[in-house]
């Protein structure tokens, strides 16, 4: 594969070079490819970085098994890698089920386990400016909390000691697809992104579509958007932190009166950070709001069951969790 140099190389290397924790010097990575646009856009960009960051890059290929052609697709991916000798795994999961969620758990766990095995620091993938921008509006749709709004970040944990990278936030769906046309790459097409019955394909079809026609650049702003609300969500919870300090009461009861004398965004915030604290998925708004309301001062002591069989218990003095 031919090195070439472009606008969208140079605005990634720029990136790397300010964010020197998003894909370090000379580290070992761990690239997705699903043979689609966006990760063979990223598999070409980071190939012709490679000679200026000096990372040891292998690929890894999850075959779900759910579309007639996935096999032969997977068959067809490793033999170009090969042919561009590039160290390539594909993994193939053994029990495929038609949901989204499923699917997604053992992609993350399978790279997760791959990575273990090749001693590598970083997973990436090919996320652009436009999934994230998708992944808002859907979160918005469900009304979801300010931290639901922030996520698709570049960077977080996977594992111990392992970091998952998504460099192609700086790029919409339209760049990727000219980039992996500029740079003469293979295209293997996943006919499950056309299937109208997932959200996500619904909103990128239909929703982004007017968006960018509206306003062009549309996914690079939204995206921005999330960056900015994830920014500021670090930044505050630094100082909900140290304000929950006062309101704790021993490891997981929370003072009720000293909460509901706050503010209400405070108390949403508190409540939320608490919730984090107890190792609790954080709550939709419309649920958080009707907890509020429920712990209000004139409200009598009550309980009120959370996902994962877990239950919140309150008394005129304090909140805990527990059976």
């Amino acid at each position: 594969m031919a090195e070439r140099w472009s606008p969208y190389h140079l605005r990634l290397h720029r990136w790397l070079l300010h964010r020197a924790d998003l894909l370090p010097d000379g580290a070992g990575l761990l690239l997705a490819v699903s043979g689609g646009q966006d990760s063979m856009a990223l598999l070409g960009l980071l190939m012709d970085l490679r000679r200026l960051h000096h990372w040891r890059l292998q690929l890894w290929h999850g075959n779900h098994q759910l579309r007639p052609n996935a096999i032969e697709q997977a068959d067809e991916l490793e033999a170009w890698a090969q042919q561009q000798e590039l160290p390539i795994e594909v993994a193939t999961w053994s029990h495929p089920r038609a949901d989204e969620a499923a699917a997604r758990t053992w992609r993350y766990d399978a790279l997760a386990a791959a990575a273990r095995a090749r001693g590598v620091s970083h997973v990436v993938t090919g996320h652009t400016a436009s999934d994230r921008a998708e992944t808002l509006l859907l979160q918005l749709a469900r009304g979801s909390h300010r931290r639901g709004l922030a996520s698709l970040r570049p960077t977080r944990s996977l594992a111990p000691d392992l970091t998952l990278t998504r460099p192609l936030l700086l790029f919409s769906r339209a760049e990727t697809a000219l980039i992996r046309e500029q740079l003469g790459l293979p295209l293997w097409l996943d006919a499950s992104n056309n299937e109208a019955r997932f959200s996500r394909n619904r909103v990128r079809q239909e929703v982004m579509p007017v968006l960018e026609q509206l306003h062009p650049g549309a996914a690079r702003r939204i995206s921005g958007v999330a960056e900015r609300l994830a920014q500021e969500h670090d930044s505050q919870q630094q100082l909900v932190e140290l304000a929950l300090g006062g309101l704790n009461r021993g490891s997981d009861r929370l003072d009720r009166r000293g909460l509901m004398a706050l503010q209400p965004a405070n108390q949403r915030l508190m409540l939320q950070a608490w919730l984090e604290q107890l190792g609790l998925p954080p709550l939709p708004a419309d649920q958080l709001q009707t907890l509020l309301d429920r712990l209000g001062p004139s409200q009598p002591p009550g309980r009120l069951a959370l996902p994962a069989g877990h239950w919140l218990h309150w008394d005129r003095q304090q909140i805990w969790r527990g059976q």
